[in-house]
């Protein structure tokens, strides 16, 4: 199991010379994290929730937006990186669901939302 994260805009497209135009998600980012971690992102506080509830629950907590998830991961950034021996006690002990792959997740996933604050957050889980 995993959690995918895209970041969606509409975009007009005609497929007749312009003469009629049809609405489209147009995907800008797609990232995609295992559930595991899941645990780590709920022990990293950042405003008024956990990373968890950003990452994998966006929706629950009325995020809608890319621009919105700018400072809790700029956050959630600073604190696991702040703090990583707190945060890798939540590692897995196979070695595949480790802090390593977590921050460049976070920082990745922030750098997307900074470049397209404007785009539509869309999670699978």
């Amino acid at each position: 199991m995993s959690l995918d994260v895209y970041l969606t805009r509409k975009k007009w497209i005609s497929y007749d010379e312009g003469k009629t135009l049809k609405e489209e998600n147009e995907e800008v980012y797609s990232a995609n994290i295992t559930h595991n971690l899941g645990t780590m992102a709920h022990a990293v506080k950042c405003g008024e929730h956990n990373l968890y509830e950003y990452l994998w629950r966006p929706e629950e907590i009325g995020i809608k937006k890319a621009s919105e998830l700018i400072e809790p991961l700029k956050e959630g950034s600073l604190e696991l990186k702040d703090k990583p021996e707190a945060y890798r006690k939540y590692n897995s002990s196979n070695g595949w669901d480790v802090y390593e792959d977590f921050v460049p997740f976070v920082e990745q996933y922030l750098a997307a939302c900074e470049a397209n604050p404007d785009t539509d957050i869309n999670v699978s889980r």
